[in-house]
């Protein structure tokens, strides 16, 4: 990773054992193919998916994680170790709170809060990264690559945006699932580092 910001947050993230992946997003002029309606909590549109609502962190939300409260309309088992660092991160990072930052993954069905998913804006050189992860139990879903493949369409808007990057543990093959899932192609393999690349292309169909 080349990026410091984003460096910072892989570490601590790491250390949190939850971040399930780290995307670059390079700028492009593709239009993405998500939904959006009106958030209740900020004048960020939420992003739809089948099953998800992908919405900006409000500040309530923020507080409430940081205070260890437990408001009813969140899963019994979010906020996950990841989430409380991306809690603790935003008053150093308050542009991730944007349109163009981090959100809570909301099941539709139960409205209840899954997980969380965002981008480390703004981006250095046309780069832009995004982690994921959805509380344990909620995984084996489907739901990370849902929300990987919205909010990945969506960075596409952001001027400039052109693929998507992510370097993956190759000891974690469920985040290398969720990154073929949402249509990623493995282009090479770090066997020093442990590591694999994988690219989403405009091109690239995302898998059911």
């Amino acid at each position: 990773m080349t990026m410091a910001a984003a460096g910072r947050l892989q570490h601590a993230l790491t250390r949190s054992a939850r971040v399930e992946s780290v995307i670059r997003v390079v700028t492009d002029d593709q239009e993405p193919q998500v939904s959006s309606s009106s958030s209740s909590s900020s004048t960020v549109a939420d992003l739809t998916t089948d099953r998800l609502i992908l919405r900006a962190w409000a500040p309530g939300e923020v507080t409430a994680v940081l205070d260890g409260a437990r408001p009813s309309h969140w899963a019994q088992d979010f906020p996950d170790e990841g989430d409380l660092v991306i809690a603790g991160l935003f008053a150093e990072h308050p542009v991730w709170l944007g349109e163009y930052g981090h959100r809570q993954i909301i099941e539709r069905d139960s409205g209840l809060v899954v997980g969380s998913i965002g981008l480390f804006w703004p981006p250095v050189d046309g780069a832009l990264e995004l982690g994921y992860g959805i509380v344990p139990s909620r995984r084996g879903r489907g739901y990370a690559p849902e929300a990987t493949r919205a909010l990945s369409a969506f960075a596409l808007t952001a001027p400039g945006v052109r693929t998507v990057h992510a370097n993956v543990e190759l000891s974690n093959p469920a985040s290398i699932r969720v990154l073929e899932k949402a249509g990623f192609q493995r282009k090479r393999t770090d066997t020093e580092q442990n590591t694999a690349r994988f690219v989403l292309s405009t091109a690239a169909p995302a898998r059911e």
